[in-house]
């Protein structure tokens, strides 16, 4: 950076992260040191430190974290201090968290005082506790979604991006998507520069946007890795080539029927659908990551036209290959 941001606030913007016992530790380190990092850079600039920086916790004293290390706390402001964002973290203390009604009610109050409000990871469990995520979209931690939409029916729960907007109530998935909520804070205060250079300092991408999976293809078929490993990683390097299932049963050396059954055994899915969601996986990084026509990524993936291409992406991620790229592409 060369000079300050052209939308830097005049005075601090107060960032409320809220913690309690067992809290996850990188649910409030990560996102803390993304703001603090924002902080260096406008200063070192020349410009004024967009953000005070607060960990809250009930008690006001040390809370520790689930990995062992003691964090030091300030109390929980009383009501009319000044807050511009208030983050919720998650971890194993969540529970206990979410079943102190003071806390609770805490929490709902100082939402309702705050320009927006977010949570990282299992963190969505109290805010729903408090009431600020009714009638919202929601993530948390893939794991927890399907028990975060049993407890909280009134939220609507998306099991697969990386964070959720909702109008000024956000929220993220797991542990480390909480870097990705908060370098998305900072775009939207300080602009794509600023957001940018605190990604590049922390040697993170930008952006896994929020409407990026959890986890890729490859990895959901992980479970399969002992079994069909190596064919996963063969059907990487020939997306373009023949994949039908007579092609992959002889690569497997199985008939087909064999094939068929173990397949869909070890991963959940057909050979066919895991075919198209490594090709789509190829793709989304195609049409993010470069500038090749849509018409050449489709060949190259193996999904032989344009139209081919655009359904498997709306089936599987409700968006067109051209959309995605207006929103995701560098």
């Amino acid at each position: 950076m060369t000079k300050p941001p052209r939308f830097a606030p005049d005075t601090a913007r107060v960032i409320e992260v809220l913690a309690f016992p067992l809290v996850q530790l990188l649910d409030v380190t990560g996102p803390l040191q993304v703001f603090a990092s924002a902080n260096d850079l406008v200063a070192e600039a020349g410009g004024t430190p967009p953000y005070a920086i607060r960990l809250v916790a009930k008690g006001g004293q040390g809370v520790a974290a689930s990995a062992g290390l003691q964090l030091a706390a300030g109390p929980l402001p009383p009501a009319g201090a000044a807050v511009d964002t208030l983050m919720v973290a998650g971890g194993q203390g969540v529970e206990a968290a979410a079943a102190d009604p003071a806390l609770v009610g805490w929490l709902r109050d100082r939402a309702g005082q705050a320009r927006r409000v977010a949570s990282v990871c299992t963190g969505a469990f109290l805010l729903a506790a408090s009431g600020v995520l009714d009638g919202r979209r929601a993530a948390t931690h893939w794991s927890f979604c399907a028990e975060l939409a049993r407890r909280f029916p009134a939220v609507r729960v998306e099991a697969d991006p990386i964070f959720v907007r909702d109008g000024p109530v956000w929220t993220s998935a797991g542990v480390t998507a909480g870097i990705d909520l908060a370098l998305a804070l900072v775009e939207q205060d300080l602009g794509r520069t600023v957001a940018l250079a605190v990604a590049r300092y922390l040697v993170v991408f930008l952006k896994r946007p929020g409407g990026q999976a959890q986890f890729s293809a490859a990895l959901s078929l992980q479970a399969a890795e002992d079994e069909f490993g190596a064919l996963h990683d063969w059907i990487n390097r020939h997306l373009a080539d023949d994949l039908s299932l007579p092609i992959l049963a002889g690569r497997a050396g199985m008939s087909e029927r064999s094939f068929s059954r173990h397949y869909a055994g070890a991963t959940g899915l057909t050979p066919a659908r895991a075919v198209e969601r490594l090709r789509v996986e190829a793709a989304r990084r195609l049409l993010s990551e470069s500038r090749l026509p849509v018409k050449r990524i489709s060949r190259q993936c193996g999904f032989g036209s344009e139209e081919t291409m655009r359904r498997s992406f709306l089936r599987l991620l409700a968006v067109t290959p051209q959309d995605y790229r207006a929103r995701f592409g560098s």
